[in-house]
């Protein structure tokens, strides 16, 4: 499981060091192999990382959506289209292509957040920013929240 939030330097070749203890279950789960694409939410401008088995599962899936649908379609061209399958070097680093930093925006300080089977990795300003506006959506839309997430207990 990735949880946490980990503020980390982008270097100036755009090369991410991923902290020890995610190096480790990446090591154990997937070889050191992730994928890196983007988010296809325009309100989010962040980059997702997958460990490769569980990019698999998702290419998969995004492969069996409809070929003559538009949206499935945009959602394979997005997420597949901008996909980059990398290895962790020997200093635990990936090295995030000038496409995928520039469609994050993503500074030299960046946060890398763990989502259970994926992280995200945002620019740490926006991120900041961001973190007040999903505390306002819920907070003022919390008698809304949709039924699954009415049965969580937290």
């Amino acid at each position: 499981m990735f949880l946490g939030v980990t503020t980390l330097n982008l270097d100036a070749k755009g090369r991410l060091a991923i902290p020890a203890k995610h190096r480790e279950s990446l090591a154990e789960c997937c070889g050191s192999r992730v994928a890196v694409t983007l988010n296809p939410l325009s309100k989010d401008k962040c980059l997702w990382l997958y460990p490769d088995n569980e990019w698999r599962d998702v290419a998969l899936k995004l492969s069996r959506l409809p070929a003559m649908d538009a949206k499935s379609q945009a959602l394979k061209r997005l997420l597949l289209g901008h996909a980059a399958e990398l290895e962790l070097d020997a200093q635990g680093r990936i090295l995030l292509s000038n496409e995928l930093r520039s469609y994050a925006e993503l500074g030299k300080r960046v946060v890398l957040v763990g989502q259970v089977n994926k992280f995200e990795i945002w620019d740490e300003e926006v991120w900041q920013g961001n973190r007040e506006r999903w505390r306002d959506v819920l907070a003022d839309d919390a008698a809304g929240l949709s039924e699954q997430l009415g049965e969580i207990t937290l």
